[in-house]
Formats: C-alpha cells, sequence, structure tokens
C-alpha cells in the first residue's frame, strides 16, 4: 500500500457470519482469483460492518497472507479495548500484515442473547497514537516499575473521513479529526461512501490547501438498487444516496442492461477520482465480481483523461447542503474561496453557567483555583472524600449523566460529556454515521455531540474557539484507575489528562 506512481486498487470483501458458509469460501475464492490477476493491489477486509458478529478480519488477513496475498486489514475499536488491541497489532505484525485502516466501526448490533456490548475504549485519533508508539518502539513499565521497549512495527495506518455532510456544523468537525488522524500518524486515508463529486474534490482541496501529505484513495462503491435504497434510507451509517440519485439508479432497471450501467457510473467514478488526484479507489459493493472490477478499471482508464466530462453525471448535492468552497460555475467543482461559514448559533444559558463556574474554579488564574486546590489536597484521602464525591456526583449526574470515568473531558467538549452523550465515547471528534445532524445510533433522537459542541463553541468564541478546542487539543484516553473518583479531586491534585496539562501536582505548594 506504501505510495508510488502507481494507481491503487484495493477490493473490498465481506468475511460475513460463520466459519464454513459460503460466504467465507466466496471470500477466500475473490482473494485468490484477485491476487492471480494484475489489477487489485490489496484485499479489504472489512471488521464486523452494521455491528453484527463475523468471520475477524484480522485472522482473515493472516490466512490471506499465507497464500501471498496483500491484506488491507479493517481494524475497528468498537469491540476490543487498549489490551486486546496491542495484542492483535502484536499478532499482526508477527504475521506481516502492515496496512491496517482504523476507524471507530459500527455500533453493535443483534448477537448472542440480544445486542453486544460496546467498547470503543480508544477512538481512532488515540488508536493512531498508539500505532505510531508501536512504530517508534514502545517504551513501558512493567508490574515491577522495570523499563522495557518493544522492537518497532512497521504499520502502515490508514483512517477515515466522511465528506458526506450536510451541515457545517458536521462537516467542520470531521475535517479537524482529520487532521488530528494524520497528524498522529494516518498514511492515507478512504472517504466514505458517497457520489457527489464536488465533495470528492473538497476533500482533495482541504487536504492540499492544510498541507497534509497524505494520499488518498477514493471510496468507489458500485450501486445496485438495492443498496441505493438502503444508503437513501440511512440504514447504512455514513453512506450517503440522495433522492435523485436513488432515483436514477431505479430507473437504471427498466433499461436494456441494468448491470451495464452500474458498471458504467463506476468507471466514470473511476476516471475523476484519477483526474482529481485521488491515489488510487477502494472499491466495494455486494453487486460486484472480480470480472466487474477489472472492466471498471480498465474502463475507468480509458475515460480518465476526459474525467471533465463526467463530473455534471454526478451533482448530487444534499439538500441546502454546506460545502467548504464557493462553487466553480465552469468546472462544476469548487473554487479556490472559502464558502461563507452560514450556521448563527447560540451557546444556551447551560454552557453560560458552566463557563462561569469553570473561569472562578478550574481556571489556573480564577479567584477560586488556588482554594479549590488547596482545599481537595485536605479533601483527599480523607473522611471528607467520600461525601465530596458524592456532591460531585450528584451534580454532574443532573447536568451531564455523568458515568463517573473520573476523567472528566467537559472542559474541552463544550461542557458536554462524551461518555454519556456519545455512544461511541469519540473524545477527539465525531465519528462518520451521523446524518442530517443526529446521532449514528439515535437519529432523529439525539443530536451529535460534536455537532452541539462546534455550535457551543463558535457561538462562544467564533470558529477560532471551536477550532481550539476540536481540532487543537488532543484528549488521551481514560485512565481506568481513576473510575468511579472524584474528577475534580483527580484535576486538582494532576491525576487526570487535564490537570496534568495545566500543571497541577500532588505535591504541597
Amino acid at each position: 500500500m506504501e505510495a508510488d506512481d502507481r494507481f491503487a486498487v484495493t477490493w473490498e470483501l465481506i468475511p460475513g457470519r460463520g466459519s464454513h458458509e459460503p460466504q467465507q469460501e466466496e471470500v477466500f475464492e475473490d482473494a485468490e482469483t484477485a491476487a492471480s490477476g494484475d489489477v487489485v493491489d490489496a484485499v479489504s477486509l472489512t471488521d464486523n460492518p452494521g455491528g453484527t458478529p463475523a468471520l475477524s478480519a484480522d485472522y482473515l488477513g493472516m490466512k490471506l497472507k499465507e497464500r501471498g496475498i496483500e491484506p488491507l486489514v479493517h481494524f475497528t475499536t468498537k469491540d476490543k479495548n487498549r489490551n486486546q488491541i496491542e495484542g492483535l497489532l502484536h499478532a499482526l505484525e508477527r504475521e506481516d500484515i502492515h496496512n491496517i485502516l482504523i476507524m471507530s466501526g459500527d455500533h453493535q448490533g443483534p448477537a448472542f442473547e440480544g445486542q453486544a456490548k460496546a467498547v470503543y475504549d480508544l477512538d481512532p485519533v488515540q488508536t493512531l497514537d498508539f500505532v505510531s508508539d508501536l512504530n517508534d518502539g514502545f517504551e513501558f513499565e512493567d508490574n515491577f516499575g522495570r523499563h522495557n521497549e518493544l522492537a518497532e512495527t512497521d504499520f502502515f495506518p490508514g483512517a477515515v473521513v466522511s465528506p458526506f455532510k450536510r451541515l457545517e456544523a458536521e462537516l467542520m468537525p470531521q475535517y479537524w479529526k482529520l487532521e488530528m488522524k494524520v497528524e498522529k500518524g494516518a498514511e492515507f486515508i478512504i472517504p466514505q461512501v458517497g457520489f457527489d463529486a464536488r465533495k470528492f474534490h473538497e476533500l482533495i482541496k482541504f487536504i492540499d490547501e492544510k498541507d497534509l501529505d497524505v494520499p488518498v484513495i477514493g471510496n468507489l462503491y458500485v450501486l445496485d438498487p438495492g443498496s441505493a435504497r438502503a444508503m437513501n434510507e440511512n440504514r447504512i451509517p455514513g453512506a450517503i444516496v440522495t433522492d435523485d440519485l436513488r432515483e436514477e439508479v431505479e430507473a437504471e432497471q427498466e433499461g436494456e442492461d441494468p448491470h451495464q450501467a452500474m458498471l458504467e457510473r463506476a468507471a466514470k467514478m473511476y476516471a475523476f477520482m484519477k483526474g482529481m488526484g485521488f491515489a488510487g479507489v477502494h472499491i466495494g459493493g455486494h453487486a460486484a465480481d472480480y470480472d466487474d472490477v477489472e472492466y471498471i478499471v480498465e474502463r475507468g482508464e480509458e475515460l480518465a483523461p476526459d474525467w471533465e466530462e463526467y463530473v455534471s453525471e454526478f451533482d448530487f448535492p444534499m439538500e441546502d447542503g454546506f460545502y467548504y468552497y464557493e462553487r466553480d460555475p465552469e468546472t462544476g467543482l469548487n473554487a479556490d474561496e472559502h464558502a461563507i461559514l452560514p450556521e448563527n448559533p447560540s451557546t444556551g444559558l447551560k454552557y453560560k453557567g458552566f463557563k462561569v463556574a469553570h473561569e472562578l474554579m478550574f481556571e489556573p488564574d480564577g479567584p477560586l483555583f488556588g482554594p479549590m486546590r488547596w482545599f481537595s489536597k485536605k479533601v483527599d484521602d480523607s473522611a471528607l472524600e467520600e461525601p465530596f464525591t458524592t456532591f460531585e456526583r450528584v451534580t454532574k449526574t443532573i447536568s451531564n449523566d455523568c458515568q463517573e470515568c473520573g476523567n472528566c473531558a467537559l472542559f474541552d467538549m463544550a461542557y458536554l460529556c462524551p461518555m454519556s452523550q456519545c455512544p461511541k465515547n469519540e473524545r477527539n471528534g465525531p465519528c462518520g454515521g451521523s446524518y442530517d445532524g443526529w446521532c449514528e445510533v439515535y437519529p432523529g433522537e439525539q443530536e451529535c455531540i460534536y455537532v452541539r459542541a462546534y455550535r457551543k463553541l463558535k457561538a462562544d468564541g467564533g470558529l477560532e474557539k471551536a477550532r481550539e478546542k476540536l481540532r487543537d487539543t488532543y484528549i488521551p484516553p481514560p485512565d481506568y484507575d481513576l473510575e468511579g473518583t472524584s474528577s475534580w479531586l483527580n484535576y486538582y491534585l494532576g491525576r487526570d489528562y487535564a490537570g496534568k496539562r495545566v500543571g497541577n501536582e500532588v505535591a504541597d505548594d
């Protein structure tokens, strides 16, 4: 997968549920067919899409590697804690599997005796940070206090972003999280599924503008009617098909050769992605077999010199959708000028109250910071600690449904709790599954926490403040040694990330 002059092609295969079912046998057969050809550079293996159980992508990647097939293993954090993440990474490294695509993954679906429990111990930004540490030779202290350093690994990690968002408050945190992912070690980027050429172009322009030296592999989904219907109805999180596109796909079923029409659309996408400057394509879709993949690549190469002619066929904006750049009327793509940011939100009374309390008590130059720090030292490990912790718990449960993680991130999240108000516990930006501002898991019921945070922060201090908190502030994973303890004490005594950041320490002044 490492960058060279070749326009890379990956083909996505879905292992499915079971061990010896027809779907697993088909995956092995397809992978071997791809390996025998000269079109596909790597076989991409999904990790339990839809949150349903399936043959593990890491195991399948190891078996394909044994057969001489280069895998791209999807590596999700939805059902793994950090210890299992590390163990699986060691196993992949030992099997010389280096190409991994790191993402949160779809929320858990039905499983044995009901819905499985989600984990989300690390978010993708934190996971990329950890993989970078492994690549540099991870250093740690064991249970006996001895210093250890592991041999350097050689992972080539990728990450995901979704430019296909309707709202400013959805899109801006997506791009800021993309910047964080590259900063933390992402070596390539694959966008989520969409069909709006201007949005694909927007992603390339944003990466160029921010000098993010990272190749982008375009997500080329071979769109059949069933998938178009499911995506249009928001039944596949993060995949966007507009009403107009769905109608177009369904109308093609009345034509002479619906399958050929599907492949022709895919070939034109290949052409405009290559023309825009993508480093390759990631081909997926239930309806495409290996012969179809070969056709898409060969036909796409034929069309690539005239790619701008096909842009107008992929004009599928979301209704009143926000674009980061102004439209270029000549090309139908994006101009260099930034679009006006249309949202003019308000902070709300709750945010204002939290901000006053924060500036008084938690900012190092606040008038109550010193007294609170002194008081915390007296309370810690005393008879007052339990009632103090209970008071905090009641206060924050009423205001934020506190989960007592002991590693409070309210300071950096517009006084919103990612442990109670984000089903994926994302601390460093949104997942890609939101739709029209709604949470992937609770559409129509709960707004994405990052949409809310962006709006409050922008209302308080403009785009600069929103960027400071949601882009420039990295939040490490919770330390579960602190679970159930007072986050106020942990802050003032320098036990949690926020306390360490401002220089709090346990030692007496």
